[in-house]
Parts: structure tokens; C-alpha cells; sequence
């Protein structure tokens, strides 16, 4: 099935879409993308060709997407603070027909792109359903340094992913989501767009976090189903003028992130009032793991959840998670990332893991080992230990590079209270845990800052570190 069929198939909603308190229906949100689609062909695009674009969060965004597939080309969002040098590099690797950006982003600067306002006007035929291996999606991966990698996903991977995970969450057209995450993130399209919309689920879009207004919107909306990193949670609980009341409705979270800690889950569960389970996945391969909702929750809470369908996973000498399955993308833009990560049907994740009856637990990354004096040190387990302290609420693990040792162990804690390199100190001996895995230097930070794929801005936070040395 095709991504647009899928979508065209839900039932109607007079309110499919909330974008800044305005209300969207169904029949609005199907003209809006014909009219886009009409746009693009007249721009040259047709079925199989890629289209770049760089808009924020709402209803253009929405649009887009369904504009892409309802010609059968392939969608290309790019994050909307992407800068300059990573739009080049993105559109250099993509080499897309179409290029469509809101006035003021990089790419619209880098390539004379036409404006979503531009692109209305007229009707488009639905281009004939394209085959499941057709391309429908490039997505690109970002971090603090180096290019972008081009992930190309199809569209059979990723209907199937959607009605999947409609069964595994539980999910119908009764639900609200809330979805603060960037639609250019494969978390933010999977919910944000292509669940709910397979469903007619509202969807309640946010053009950037912020932990009051989401609460607002939580209680006034009824949303019942969100899915995030643990600082969103943490924000929510954290923000003045929290109640548990005030997220009443909320029924089930799924987190993602080595920092999803058993301590998290429990505080979330219990202030939250929602069922918070978490999952596991990334752009390459989109929620590869996860618990059903009516799961034992101490597999929810110890665990990183378990495949479902055709996907598997193996665990190889140095304990890196490969995964095999229809939702993983079918490769990279870029041949060379390709052949290193794709091999023999297998992704190699990069990730570190243990398997466990079929359970899945993440303990790292590959990069994230810090080797101290020939020690080898796992910033996961580091961080694990302090979020387990009572004043810590969320921390980041780096390696701080040492003439002598090679390197040193640096955390950043979130803990409103306090905590310093004495207290620390004192919680790794309490916890009996060797020397050398206590930090040896301490941050108190007021939040944990992110990249735009939601992940812990890690060499932002070593550089950091560094400089204040």
C-alpha cells in the first residue's frame, strides 16, 4: 500500500489537525495537499522525483508530505533549524527536482526555493499507487559536526510500520496526540503524521516545545498519547502550575534514549497518571522495538521493548544490536555509508545492547565508550547511576580528554536542589561502584541540550566542558 492510500482510507474528522489554536478538517487538509500536489507538477515534479523542504511544524509541513505522495514523489524534509552548510550538503547528496521553503529558512536562501503559499492552486491527479520498494521518503540524520546522511525509506516499509504500530500502542480515532517533536524527525512524521492520519486521530502540532503551553494544550485538547525523550516528561512535571490533573487524560507515553532510566518511568507513571513504556529506534530503523501497552510493566520499565512482525535482531562480538526488517530503510543516499552500515539484509545500529528472552536493553553507543587510563567506561551506566540519585533528574555522560589519562569522565546533571562533584563523589562510593567510573567533573544544567533529532547534544556539552577546565 501507499502512503497515500493509507491516509486517503481513514475516516474524516471535522478538527484532523490543530496548528496554532487553528482547526483543520479532514476535507481541508485533502484539498490543501491536491492543491500543493498541483504546485509541484507544475514545477516538473512527478512520480519519483525528490522534493526538499524546510518549513517548522504545522499545517505546510502536513501538506508537504501529503503532496509528495499524492504524486507518488519522494518527500524530503529538512529541519527547520538546520543551518546553511548542512542544507548544502543535503541538497548536494539529494539532488532534488523541487525545492519549497517558508521565507527566511537556508534552503530557501541556498536555492531560490518557491514558498508553500506559492505552491496552491488548482488540483492533481493521485498518481497510480506506487509498488511497496518505491522510495517515498529521504530523511536526513544530523548531529554536531559533519554532513547529513540521506536515509531512504520506502513506501511498504513504512505503511507497514504504521498499522503495526497502531496495534502495538493500541491507538484509534478516539485518541489525541500531541506532537512537539520536528515533522522532519522520524519519530515526529511516524506520529505526527502517518499514524494519526491512517486513523483520523487529531494531531496537535507545537512549532517548538515548551512545557506550559504543552500542559495547556494537554488539558484543554484531551490529548491522550505523546511520544518524546525523557526531558519533555521531565518538563511537564517540572513546569509551574503542573497538576496531575492537569494531564488526566493522558494514557500512554513512549520514550526513546539510553537516558529512558527505570527511575524516569516510575516518577513519569506516577505523576503523569499514564501507562510510560519505552521504545527503541532511529532514522535508519523507525521503533524496531517496543512493548505492547498491555505488556508486563516491568518489561516496560527494565527493558527497551521487543520486535514485532518480521523484524529481528542479533548481538554481535562486541555487542553491537544489527536489525533486520520491513520498516528499516533501504539505504543511505551516499554508497559508501551504505555498503559500511547495510550488510547482507542487516543494519548495524552503532547502538550496544543485550537480549534477553526476546526483550531488548540498549546499554550504549559504540561511541559512547570512554576509555580513562586504559579503562573502558560506558556513559550509559554512568548516567544510569546518577539519575538514580534522589536531587538528579536527567544526565549527560561525556568523555573529557586528558594528556594523562586519555580521558576523563564529565557529567551534566538537571537537578534543581543542587549536586556537586562532593555529592557525587559520595554516591558513587555509597553505590559500591569503582573509582574510575565516578565523574571528575560535575555541571548543573537547567536542561539537557538537545539536537534537532532529540538527541543529547553530546560535543556541545564535551566542548563545554572543555573550554571550563
Amino acid at each position: 500500500m501507499g502512503l497515500h492510500d493509507l491516509l486517503a482510507s481513514a475516516p474524516t474528522r471535522p478538527d484532523l489537525v490543530v496548528d496554532g489554536g487553528r482547526r483543520f478538517s479532514t476535507g481541508e487538509v485533502d484539498a490543501a495537499a491536491a492543491s500543493t500536489a498541483a504546485g509541484l507538477a507544475g514545477t516538473g515534479v512527478g512520480s519519483g522525483d525528490a522534493v526538499a523542504f524546510q518549513v517548522p511544524n504545522g499545517l505546510d509541513a502536513v501538506t508537504l508530505f501529503r503532496a509528495c505522495w499524492h504524486l507518488g514523489a519522494v518527500a524530503a524534509p529538512l529541519h527547520d533549524r538546520m543551518g546553511a552548510t548542512q542544507v548544502a550538503a543535503a541538497v548536494d547528496q539529494l539532488g532534488p527536482t523541487a525545492c519549497v521553503a517558508s521565507p527566511g529558512m537556508p534552503l530557501a536562501d541556498a536555492t531560490g526555493a518557491v514558498t508553500p503559499a506559492e505552491l496552491t492552486g488548482g488540483d492533481a491527479a493521485a498518481a497510480a499507487g506506487p509498488a511497496p520498494d518505491a522510495d517515498a521518503l529521504v530523511m536526513f540524520t544530523s548531529g554536531s559536526t559533519g554532513a547529513p546522511k540521506g536515509v531512504v525509506h520506502t513506501h511498504g516499509g513504512l505503511a507497514g510500520k504504521v498499522l503495526q504500530l497502531l496495534d502495538v500502542h493500541g491507538l484509534d480515532g478516539s485518541d489525541v496526540v500531541l506532537m512537539p517533536a520536528p515533522l522532519s524527525h522520524v519519530s515526529g512524521l511516524l506520529h505526527g503524521v502517518l499514524v494519526p492520519g491512517a486513523v483520523g486521530m487529531r494531531t496537535v502540532l507545537m512549532d517548538r516545545w515548551d512545557p506550559g503551553r504543552a500542559l495547556d494544550l494537554i488539558e484543554a485538547e484531551g490529548v491522550t498519547y505523546m511520544v518524546g525523550p525523557p526531558t519533555f516528561f521531565l518538563g511537564l512535571m517540572d513546569a509551574p502550575g503542573f497538576s496531575p490533573g492537569r494531564t488526566a487524560s493522558l494514557r500512554l507515553l513512549s520514550c526513546g534514549g539510553t537516558e529512558v532510566t527505570p527511575e524516569f518511568v516510575d516518577r513519569a507513571g506516577r505523576e503523569l497518571g499514564a501507562v510510560v513504556k519505552r521504545s527503541y529506534g532511529s532514522t535508519e530503523a523507525p521503533t524496531v522495538a517496543t512493548s505492547r501497552f498491555d505488556d508486563p510493566p516491568d518489561r516496560m520499565t527494565t527493558s527497551d521493548g521487543r520486535p514485532f512482525g518480521d523484524t529481528e535482531f542479533r548481538i554481535d562480538e562486541d555487542d553491537e544490536i544489527w536489525v533486520r526488517g520491513p520498516e528499516v530503510a533501504r539505504r543511505y543516499l551516499d554508497p559508501d555509508q551504505t555498503a559500511a552500515s547495510f550488510v547482507d539484509g542487516w543494519f548495524r545500529t552503532g547502538d550496544l545492547g543485550r537480549l534477553d528472552d526476546g526483550w531488548l536493553t540498549v546499554t550504549g553507543r559504540l561511541g559512547d565508550r570512554i576509555i580513562r587510563g586504559g579503562e573502558n567506561i560506558s556513559a550509559h551506566e554512568v548516567e544510569a547511576h546518577l539519575v538514580a540519585h534522589p536531587a538528579v533528574d536527567a544526565a549527560v555522560v561525556v568523555g573529557l580528554p586528558d594528556e594523562r589519562l586519555g580521558e576523563r569522565v564529565a557529567a551534566f546533571v538537571v537537578a534543581p536542589g543542587g549536586f556537586d562533584l562532593d555529592a557525587c563523589r559520595a554516591w558513587f562510593d555509597d553505590r559500591g561502584l569503582t573509582l574510575f567510573m565516578a565523574p571528575e567533573y560535575v555541571e548543573v544544567i537547567d536542561e539537557v541540550p538537545l539536537l534537532p533529532t532529540g538527541k543529547p547534544d553530546r560535543v556541545g556539552l564535551s566542548d563545554r566542558a572543555g573550554a571550563r577546565r
